[in-house]
């Protein structure tokens, strides 16, 4: 299911990493992924009940999902 939250809400949801790139809806190899990714980093934010869960803490990074490791 793919996240949809109103387009004004994503014009102004920045990454809260250090870079604050925009934020798209879903990943580049599945777009309907309930999930937000960054533009800069691709670190990844699940979308939890329609609500964008911005935690570094809580965020997959690209490099973590290729190991295997947890975050």
């Amino acid at each position: 299911m793919a996240v949809t939250l109103d387009q004004q809400l994503l014009d102004i949801l920045a990454c809260p990493s250090d870079d604050h790139a925009p934020l798209r809806v879903g990943t580049p190899d599945d777009p309907e992924a309930d999930v937000l990714t960054c533009t800069e980093c691709g670190r990844r934010y699940p979308v939890t009940d329609g609500i964008p869960v911005l935690l570094l803490d809580e965020a997959e990074h690209p490099a973590d999902r290729q190991t295997g490791q947890a975050p």
